[in-house]
């Protein structure tokens, strides 16, 4: 290949292949390249250990877990090029992967086992450790690791132009930048960096200054209140340019469902419940009602959606099993594959898998319940739905960018506790085993969907897939250990409940649903069956249940986004009458929407930083020309992303 195709990512990458075409990586599959070296491994751990720290940190500080994957590309791109490394493009994409088990290592810890400690200011006979902490996360993570592998070919390959994948095509930008040499690849990277930095200042400002509004929202006008008070009816835009770059990769058709999904909790099912439901309820803020009512609708329907996904990808599942089977058994008739598709022996990941559900089955019944039976129950459980749900957590996450690991979580957390009780383990002890529990399905499902975005930035840059696979074990060892002693430290020096206490909102809400079931209380089990029966009508009438019912589960202030954006992609993409022009309108799009999204991901952890470090601005704009401003200024962000993709000019 030349030298400029080496160093840009085909123009195939993100659509539908015709028949009988090809797609072939920047790094060509007939070539070796530098990838695991001492170099990109130690950089790779470096950044693990930094951004588990600072993710956890922030994350329960601040109620917010930011994305690593991009800031550690960023970094690693800068780093490479000041260094003058030469064909670092293999090596950035091992730093990646292994730096970004930070971010999925902390969401699967810090949604739920802070939730002990919050437990224990009411209950102090609850004992939490070190140990249980990291084996809970160290094996959730190997467990998603393993159970993905299987599925790598079908989700980054089989399906290749079918899902969008918003978070790996920006960092696929992202990294792809720092190899641009010809004048051409050059001019992406200079679109991608001012993109970045207008995103990226655009977000830390209205996060920082608060000089427009954040939100858009009626509930800010008069007139607005008063509808909300009287129909509990409200309507809201988040004006981030991360989230308008997210909704165009996103595209038009899943933002479109994921936004009718939204508008039926907010137009429909919070309005029925505020006017015609209990007094409580009418008492309730529309806010109020959609985080304690309504969006349990949305975990129900998320939870069968997942549950039809598994029906439909059962072919898929069977064709995984199938294989490790014949492997097994030596019969394997698979062809020798390139370097470019060649993942570890499905010998070797059954033995592995085998080891680490043997480990996790010790690990409940010496470290946790203490009773075999019990231990047995829970591993059962945890085998079954981790397995099953990481196709739910890959599709999730290649679909809209999102994990719904919390929602997931949450429905575990029932289900397994509701067996535990079952089978006599209750209390304080139960409550300890089910969020230990929890605390591994929901690293195994959060570590598959991020797996699914790292292999994919390697299928679409030409990395091994087996380097890749092997190396991000010990990622998460260490993010695992980090995360453990982070967690550890904030309770002893802030603690997670009580006055001045870290904010921690995941493992609040996990705490609250869990103490019921084991102390005896009510569980809100209608709610969940008519998200279940909900998504059943979806799938028989052809929605894509998962997208419309991560629409409920998720604010609608941050789907509206997803829209705007969908429609800009539309617009762009179809206003002329050359498919030349347009494809290159749409591509100059993905540029400046990947650039949002890292400068988004990267000025966010300044944000956040700042905000730690005690800065707070008082703006002493009244609230009604905030609004104002913010519309303009969003308008004016709109304005400029269609007018630069109109501007693009054919190759």
């Amino acid at each position: 290949m030349k030298e400029n195709e080496e160093n840009r990512i085909p123009d195939n990458a993100f659509r539908e292949l015709h028949e009988g075409e090809q797609y072939t990586p920047p790094m060509h599959p007939e070539k070796e390249y530098p990838e695991t070296t001492v170099y990109s491994v130690g950089m790779g751990l470096v950044m693990a250990i930094v951004f588990s720290a600072a993710a956890a940190y922030l994350g329960l500080k601040v109620g917010q877990v930011f994305e690593a994957a991009i800031p550690i590309a960023i970094i690693a791109v800068g780093v490479s090029s000041m260094l003058n490394r030469k064909n670092a493009l293999g090596e950035n994409v091992i730093i990646q992967s292994i730096g970004a088990c930070s971010g999925v290592i902390v969401a699967g810890a810090i949604f739920t086992l802070p939730a002990l400690y919050i437990l224990q200011a009411k209950y102090p006979e609850l004992a939490v450790n070190f140990y249980q902490v990291f084996c809970s996360s160290l094996l959730g993570g190997i467990l998603g690791i393993l159970f993905f592998i299987p599925f790598r070919k079908y989700f980054v390959k089989d399906m290749h132009g079918k899902y969008p994948f918003p978070e790996a095509t920006a960092t696929a930008q992202v990294l792809i930048s720092g190899e641009s040499k010809s004048a051409s690849n050059s001019g992406q990277a200079k679109t991608l960096v001012i993109a970045s930095l207008i995103g990226g200042a655009y977000d830390y400002i209205v996060a920082t200054f608060g000089w427009w509004a954040e939100v858009l929202t009626t509930s800010a006008t008069q007139w607005g209140n008063a509808i909300a008070e009287k129909t509990r009816l409200v309507f809201s835009c988040n004006t981030g340019a991360a989230l308008l770059g997210l909704g165009y990769i996103v595209g038009l058709k899943y933002s479109f469902v994921i936004f009718a999904g939204s508008i039926f909790v907010w137009w429909i099912i919070i309005p029925l419940m505020g006017t015609y439901g209990s007094p409580e309820l009418a008492a309730l803020s529309p806010e109020l009602l959609f985080a304690q009512k309504a969006k349990l609708i949305g975990i129900g329907g998320i939870a069968m959606a997942g549950v039809i996904g598994i029906v439909k990808s059962w072919p898929i599942i069977s064709q995984a099993v199938g294989l490790a089977g014949r492997e097994l058994k030596g019969k394997s008739t698979e062809k020798k594959e390139i370097r470019w598709q060649t993942d570890l022996s499905m010998k070797s990941v059954v033995l592995y898998i085998v080891l680490a559900l043997v480990v996790v089955l010790l690990f409940f019944w010496l470290g946790v319940i203490h009773n075999f039976v019990q231990a047995l129950v829970a591993w059962i459980v945890v085998t079954v739905i981790a397995f099953l749900f990481t196709t739910v957590a890959a599709n999730a996450i290649a679909i809209v960018g999102t994990n719904p690991v919390s929602g997931m979580t949450l429905m575990t957390l029932i289900v397994a506790s509701a067996i535990l009780v079952g089978v006599g383990l209750n209390g304080t002890s139960g409550i300890v085993a089910s969020m230990v529990i929890g605390g591994v399905v929901c690293t195994a499902l959060s570590m598959a969907g991020g797996f699914v975005t790292d292999l994919k930035i390697g299928y679409w840059l030409g990395s091994t897939p087996k380097k890749q696979e092997s190396w991000k074990f010990l990622g998460t060892l260490v993010s695992a250990a980090t995360v453990g002693g982070v967690i550890l430290l904030l309770n002893k020096t802030y603690g997670f409940a009580g006055e001045n206490a870290l904010v921690a909102p995941q493992a609040n809400a996990m705490a609250a649903v869990i103490e019921p079931l084991m102390m005896g209380g009510e569980t809100p089990w209608i709610l969940y069956m008519v998200g279940a029966v909900l998504a059943l009508l979806l799938n028989w009438l052809g929605v894509p249940a998962l997208a419309f019912c991560l629409g409920m589960f998720i604010p609608l202030h941050l789907n509206t986004p997803l829209l705007v954006g969908g429609i800009v992609s539309w617009y762009v993409s179809t206003r002329s009458s050359d498919k030349t022009v347009n494809e290159a309108r749409r591509d100059k799009g993905t540029l400046l929407a990947s650039g949002f999204i890292a400068g988004g991901a990267l000025f966010g952890v300044f944000a956040a930083i700042t905000r730690f470090a005690g800065f707070e601005y008082v703006c002493g704009i009244p609230a009604v020309t905030l609004q104002i401003l913010g519309f303009v200024v969003y308008a004016a962000l709109i304005g400029y992303f269609v007018a630069s993709c109109l501007k693009a000019k054919v190759k």
